[in-house]
């Protein structure tokens, strides 16, 4: 089974790929090594939300974002290799835009973190950072950044 057949098998569509927003690009090959600019979870071009987790947006509400996040990384690594190019998911990094005093980042990553099982199964399992930040680039409540392994 193809990736796209598993996408279409859980009945998910890829986005497009979101324009860089500054002076970078959204993935980054080194040898076998795919690295993705930090995403957020832009839908059809804007934000469904903005604000703090654990303030303006509930966990549960972050956790779907970071799955939209990944998504859209998802969108960036097809358009650079094709996503039966991936031979695993190495590494996540997620970034939650904290109100004082929660600690549920590892809750919300776990969006991003269920996506890749479910897209890539056993190759989808990786390493993790669920990191607590202030702000986020224009008041997104997630983003997420991963590191894949591609043939």
């Amino acid at each position: 089974m193809t990736v796209r057949d598993r996408l279409a098998e859980l009945g998910i569509v890829l986005p497009g790929v979101v324009a860089a927003a500054g002076s970078y690009v959204p993935t980054a090959r080194a040898g076998d090594l795919l690295f993705t600019a930090g995403q957020l979870p832009f839908v059809d071009g804007a934000l469904p939300a903005t604000g703090l987790v654990g303030a303006d947006v509930s966990a549960e509400e972050a956790k779907g974002y970071a799955r939209i996040a990944a998504l859209n990384l998802l969108a960036a690594v097809d358009a650079a290799v094709g996503l039966d190019a991936v031979v695993r998911v190495v590494k996540l990094v997620g970034f939650v835009a904290s109100a004082d005093g929660f600690t549920g980042q590892p809750g919300v990553i776990n969006g991003a973190s269920d996506l890749m099982a479910e897209v890539f199964g056993e190759a989808g399992r990786h390493a993790r950072s669920a990191v607590g930040v202030a702000e986020l680039p224009l008041g997104a409540p997630v983003e997420v950044e991963g590191i894949l392994q591609v043939r």
